[in-house]
């Protein structure tokens, strides 16, 4: 056993390596809050872009909660693209005012794809064009003053913005809430922390903002990776531009609740980061060569994780059953697997609890499910291992999340005020 003690020692010391820094990053904020006052906010026109298939139980709530802004609605145009839809969503986004439109196409499927096709209906239509594009998703409600907050961020110079993200359905079950944890230590821990000291964060998924500097350089929309946030993060910040994070701009989504759903989204993730590392990998590394630390950074947020963790489960099963039919003792590599997962399990519950402890006002369920879900949040992200194995031999392809959970139903549900209704 002691090849199985050097495998575990190096894959340790890797993590040491590439994920301790993480942690400073947890004070910074604390001690960093305030950060500097951004100049007088100027007036800008925005066109919110929403990509949505099938979403006809949610997209009303978003396009009323983009209405309802404390920002000039004169301003704010709301575009819906109606991506292979088979039900109203369509009809629904045109009958609250929103600019639709549709979309059949079997072929090139996925959100890069529908962005693609929409901002060319946009520049064909609008020539013109806007100061600058908000990205959503269909199931996305925002605080009043999101857009207000994200112009006054958007006025201090930043060509891309990415905000807080935030959870409709925290308290559903341990599955939502392993979601919702996770982006918020996200927006707070790292987007928030990279932003005070003046590197870059990076998109996710939903809720952030691109100037037109951006798409006239990038051209409409030629992200079409099954995580096409996180290749326009890398593509963006390889060339050297810098993410911002607007900490006072809070966006709610729905996370998935059954464990079959919330499978099929996080492989398609897993597969995004090896198609995102395998396109980008060699600018990444001559980046982290020029002393770029948003290079080294995003690296470290789209790759080793899912290799190392994986890596290191099937080394030491392995070595188990292998000592166990040449008659080997396997004991040692079955505490071994323990100790790994132990100290996996502490980590883990410590980002966790500093999470939930110092975001708890904005965590919407009870003081049960909040302590609950900080001891299961491990458990949740245990079983990205499994996913990230198999997504490493299985096919890349994308399937889109169905969503429910209206603004109605919040309100039935009791929830403590995500936003006035």
């Amino acid at each position: 056993m002691e090849t199985l003690k050097i495998i575990n020692f190096v894959i340790a010391t890797l993590f040491f390596m590439c994920y301790t820094y993480q942690f400073f990053y947890i004070p910074v904020v604390w001690l960093r809050r305030g950060g500097k006052q951004p100049p007088r906010a100027v007036p800008h026109r925005y066109a919110a872009l929403i990509c949505a298939r099938n979403e006809s139980a949610v997209i009303g709530d978003l396009i009323a909660s983009l209405q309802q802004q404390t920002y000039d609605a004169s301003l704010l145009r709301i575009f819906v693209l109606a991506d292979n839809c088979t039900d109203h969503t369509a009809a629904i986004a045109r009958a609250a005012g929103a600019t639709v439109y549709e979309r059949h196409n079997t072929v090139r499927v996925g959100k890069g794809y529908a962005l693609q096709d929409l901002l060319v209906h946009i520049a064909r239509d609008f020539p013109r064009g806007f100061d600058g594009y908000f990205v959503f998703d269909a199931d996305n409600i925002l605080a009043p003053d999101y857009v207000e907050r994200m112009n006054e961020t958007f006025s201090a110079g930043h060509h891309i913005i990415t905000s807080y993200r935030n959870s409709k359905n925290y308290g559903d079950n341990w599955i939502s809430a392993g979601y919702a944890l996770w982006f918020l230590r996200e927006s707070r821990y790292l987007n928030h922390a990279r932003f005070l000291l003046g590197t870059s964060c990076a998109v996710s998924g939903t809720g952030f903002l691109f100037s037109h500097a951006v798409l006239e350089e990038v051209g409409p929309w030629p992200f079409h990776l099954l995580t096409e946030d996180i290749e326009f993060s890398v593509d963006q910040i390889t060339k050297g531009r810098k993410i911002a994070f607007c900490p006072e701009a809070e966006l709610y989504d729905e996370q998935p609740t059954t464990f079959r759903q919330s499978w099929r989204q996080r492989s398609r993730w897993s597969q995004g980061y090896l198609q995102v590392f395998r396109g980008y990998g060699k600018q990444l590394i001559r980046g982290i060569c020029r002393g770029s630390w948003s290079c080294f950074d995003m690296s470290m947020a789209i790759m080793p994780a899912f290799i190392l963790s994986a890596l290191g489960v099937v080394c030491n099963v392995a070595l188990s059953i292998w000592g166990a039919v040449t008659g080997d003792n396997p004991l040692f590599a079955l505490l071994s697997i323990g100790v790994m997962l132990g100290n996996m399990y502490l980590t883990l519950f410590v980002l966790g609890a500093i999470t939930t402890a110092t975001e708890w006002q904005h965590i919407h369920t009870s003081t049960a499910k909040k302590l609950l879900y900080t001891l299961t949040f491990p458990l949740f992200m245990f079983t990205y291992l499994p996913i990230a194995i198999c997504a490493m031999f299985t096919k890349p392809e994308w399937k889109p999340i169905e969503h429910r959970v209206s603004a109605a139903q919040l309100r039935k549900r009791r929830v403590q005020e995500l936003i006035p209704m």
